[in-house]
């Protein structure tokens, strides 16, 4: 009886202890980066350069969105209204070829902490390095949304 009783016990304990390894794997900053990684390539990599879907991009992106960069020494912004509207007339153009779209993408890095994120990206098409782009993400209650975004363009490009 003691023998089934110490089998019953260590069964037991090896299942909780499976149970918490596995919780362990899968932790929520671990969900979140995958959620996090999802939205980038759904607005951002599909909506925004492969597809130019602009109703994904409105659902991924904040509505206080901009793009920051440097233009001649200053300061430059492009607000998510104003981009999404240049896409949808490159989008409506007569000579808009849909298959020369095409962007791939490498996450460099996403870090997430608590309800903030961040993550870098390089974009290439025509196997060419063209952006190296950091987004800074944030989660709220309907889930994270990118809210802006800086960017390097790479020379040659």
């Amino acid at each position: 009886m003691k023998r089934i009783n110490l089998l019953s016990f260590l069964a037991i304990a090896l299942f909780v202890v499976a149970l918490a390894s596995n919780a362990m794997l899968y932790s929520e900053a671990d969900v979140d980066k995958a959620a996090v990684e999802a939205l980038i390539e759904g607005a951002y990599i599909n909506g925004a350069f492969n597809d130019l879907d602009t109703e994904t991009m409105r659902a991924g992106f904040h509505p206080v969105f901009k793009i920051h960069g440097v233009n001649v020494g200053a300061l430059s912004e492009y607000p998510i209204d104003d981009w999404i509207v240049s896409i949808e007339k490159r989008k409506a153009a007569a000579d808009f070829d849909a298959a020369n779209q095409k962007w791939d993408h490498k996450f460099v890095f996403v870090d997430v902490t608590g309800n903030a994120a961040v993550a870098k990206i390089e974009l290439f098409t025509d196997s060419k390095h063209v952006y190296t782009d950091y987004l800074s993400l944030l989660k709220f209650d309907d889930g994270w949304k990118i809210t802006d975004k800086v960017y390097f363009r790479h020379a040659d490009t």
